[in-house]
């Protein structure tokens, strides 16, 4: 799917793309070139589909990665998502990389036919750090907190909302 994410230097929107990573098609990413999660390892598991996001100006570089199961009951869920190692913080290369991909998670969901769905869960070692990030999710992406538990759902309205701002 084509998207365009935010290049911070130039302030110019970057054509991009998020691709289905196929079975041994492209090495993803690991915990061993700075990213918090191994998305060889994670990308196995049954019912998992695996997504990447690069811009077609630098298609070598991936730019963020999500993996989601489709399969499950009443909802696509979001397993992992996380935008590369040079897109955090105030040196970051490129911004809107991880709304495209939770965007791109939701559109799943009602390509799916579980009418806009989306859930995860927000784990962090520390809880006032998976307060922070609860917090963000919420603010940014319009996700709320199931009861004191740490899923996450983006609901119908809020999963078009980002489909609208993120990959039109």
């Amino acid at each position: 799917m084509k998207v365009k994410i935010l290049e911070l230097e130039s302030k110019s929107e970057v054509k991009s793309q998020i691709y289905l990573v196929t079975k041994n098609k492209s090495k993803l990413p690991s915990i061993n070139d700075g990213w918090r999660f191994n998305f060889s390892k994670h990308s196995k598991g049954k019912d998992f589909e695996t997504y990447i996001l690069k811009t077609n100006k630098t298609p070598e570089i991936i730019e963020g990665c999500l993996i989601i199961n489709t399969k499950s009951l009443h909802q696509v869920y979001m397993a992992f998502v996380e935008v590369a190692p040079h897109n955090r913080g105030n040196e970051k290369r490129y911004d809107k990389v991880a709304g495209c991909l939770i965007a791109f998670a939701c559109r799943q969901s009602f390509i799916n036919g579980q009418e806009g769905f989306l859930a995860f869960d927000v784990l962090e070692e520390k809880e006032e750090n998976q307060k922070k990030l609860m917090n963000m999710y919420n603010r940014k992406y319009n996700a709320v907190r199931l009861d004191d538990s740490t899923t996450m759902i983006i609901l119908p309205d809020g999963s078009e909302r980002l489909i609208n701002e993120f990959l039109n």
